[in-house]
């Protein structure tokens, strides 16, 4: 099977190549911000990425009519469950209005199902940042104003639990595990039965904090400080963008950091407390089965820094072993969804 994966960002386009499961073509293309800037809303971008992607299999002497489907990163659409998903009108509709917010990952259906529809092939999402399994009890806030929402990185989390199941010679449903992906977000979850039934909400300052995110703040200080002359956007960025690492140590650079943090105590405190926090973070999600977990999984960028992932280990192996998958593993993941549907082990989900 030969297929188109699309993974736009911010400043630019990822795209792969993949035959089965293995990749053939590895495409990062940059896109200059003030090209991006013409673009009123990132749905307005669709035309421009999709030239870009179209040149770039030119270039590779890649034909549109050799794929057997197209699969578009996962957009904010409605909560659903895990899965990989027909892109149809509904999904369309829900990625154009940006129905939980505006990202670049919403204009990749749309673009997976233009190409797809040319040459008569299906499109798929999968296993989008939205993805919602929670139990019922995981959903109380504390305040019935707020409820708890999951909103995390679901994609690489259930590859990276798929890909246990399979070295431990075991299905996804056969197993409970918590998942830590720790990027410049970090977010953590406990996978049972096949399901996300508890996961810290990454993007809007849930767990421990990351290279760029407050992670969970004291609430009262936080409510002080939405009324202490902070605009919202200052307080959002605060949360998401400018916290964590960043907002202590004036960078995102944790591989400089935890070298620096070797002569520098004022820097060795602030890595050491997010280990502790993911630290605690995984321990505190393990309560959803009772501390009866199969492993616990570190993955993505920081999972390749030893430092990191011994000092997690440390504090959590009392619980269950640890074990590594460094890395983000988004293109794979995205082929692979797509597989279990095309190979027929897994049936595609429809958006409604």
């Amino acid at each position: 099977m030969k297929l188109l994966i699309i993974n736009p960002g911010s400043t630019s386009t990822k795209m792969s190549v993949y035959e089965d499961e293995v990749s053939i073509l590895d495409k990062d293309l940059s896109h200059p911000i003030e090209e991006l800037a013409k673009f009123p809303k990132i749905t307005d971008q669709f035309e421009f990425r999709k030239s870009v992607i179209i040149d770039a299999l030119d270039e590779a002497n890649i034909k549109i009519t050799e794929f057997d489907a197209i699969v578009g990163r996962g957009g904010l659409v409605k909560p659903l469950e895990g899965g990989t998903y027909v892109i149809n009108d509904a999904l369309k509709r829900d990625l154009k209005a940006g129905v939980q917010g505006e990202h670049a990952s919403n204009v990749a259906g749309l673009i997976a199902d233009d190409i797809a529809r040319q040459i008569g092939k299906p499109a798929y999402i999968v296993d989008p940042v939205v993805v919602d399994e929670l139990d019922p009890i995981s959903r109380i806030s504390g305040h019935p104003w707020i409820k708890r929402r999951s909103i995390f990185h679901a994609l690489n989390q259930k590859a990276i639990a798929r890909q246990y199941a399979k070295d431990t010679n075991r299905t996804y449903q056969d197993v409970s595990v918590v998942v830590a992906h720790m990027g410049g977000g970090i977010s953590v979850g406990i996978h049972h039965k096949g399901r996300v039934i508890d996961v810290s909400n990454a993007l809007d300052g849930e767990g421990p904090f990351s290279p760029e995110r407050s992670g969970t703040l004291p609430v009262g200080d936080l409510a002080k400080l939405c009324f202490d002359g902070k605009t919202p956007e200052e307080v959002k960025k605060a949360i998401t963008g400018k916290g964590g690492i960043v907002a202590y140590l004036g960078t995102n650079d944790v591989k400089e950091m935890v070298e620096k943090a070797k002569t520098d105590e004022n820097v060795k405190i602030i890595i050491d407390a997010m280990i502790y926090q993911i630290s605690k973070e995984i321990a505190a999600v393990s309560t959803a089965v009772n501390g009866k977990i199969d492993a616990i999984l570190l993955t993505g960028g920081l999972a390749f820094g030893k430092y990191i992932t011994e000092g997690i280990n440390e504090r959590v192996k009392f619980i269950a072993e640890v074990r590594t998958y460094p890395g983000g593993h988004e293109h794979l993941a995205l082929a692979q969804g797509a597989l279990r549907v095309l190979n027929k082990t897994e049936q595609a989900k429809i958006y409604e």
